[in-house]
């Protein structure tokens, strides 16, 4: 099985290539900005925001393959904003005070589409707890960082130096990283497009 994965995101590729999937990855280029700003506009929930934006990738690149289409979103979420992916360094250090002593949620949105449609979804939910880190360490942080930190819409990322932001994290490793992964093989393996 070769799994089309509608998303630029390097992290959600090589997830799947180490644990055993044939990936082809072709990145879906739809206005997530409008879809996001139109569902919140009708009050959607972040859960919604996440799924829809997943979805809206899985659709885009669906109809130019019969096989399985995955498509991934994740959004930020405290206190019921959302949070985008920082552009510069001073809009990461805002995000990074606004989360700091916070707790905040990440919402990691996969669906499957095969044959034009949604055949499996999934929004994975992990609350994370920021420590009160000083001005000085996160100014050093940013510096150390940027630009990769500009890739992840709560400008840290988890599996680098980004650990230490935290006090407290709960929830899925994977899902934190961008992909409800655990779920994803699962469903994968009850189909039998992966030995299991």
């Amino acid at each position: 099985m070769a799994l089309v994965l509608a998303s630029a995101s390097t992290i959600r590729a090589e997830m799947l290539r180490r644990a055993g999937v044939e990936v082809e990855v072709q990145p879906a280029r739809i206005d997530e900005a409008a879809i996001r700003d139109a569902l919140l506009a009708d009050g959607a929930p972040p859960r919604d925001v996440a799924d829809a934006l997943a979805e809206g990738k899985a659709r885009k690149i669906a109809g130019k393959y019969a096989g399985l289409v995955l498509g991934c979103d994740q959004v930020l979420a405290l206190k019921g904003s959302l949070f985008e992916k920082p552009t510069t360094p001073e809009q990461a250090r805002d995000h990074l005070v606004a989360l700091r002593g916070q707790t905040h949620q990440l919402l990691s949105a996969a669906v499957l589409y095969e044959g034009g449609k949604p055949v499996w979804r999934h929004v994975g939910v992990a609350r994370l707890t920021m420590r009160n880190f000083s001005d000085a360490y996160l100014d050093d942080y940013i510096t150390r960082n940027w630009p990769g930190i500009g890739e992840s819409v709560g400008a840290y990322k988890l599996e680098e130096e980004g650990v230490r932001l935290f006090a407290q994290v709960t929830g899925d490793y994977f899902t934190i990283l961008g992909l409800p992964m655990l779920e994803l093989l699962n469903y994968l393996s009850l189909r039998g497009e992966i030995a299991g």
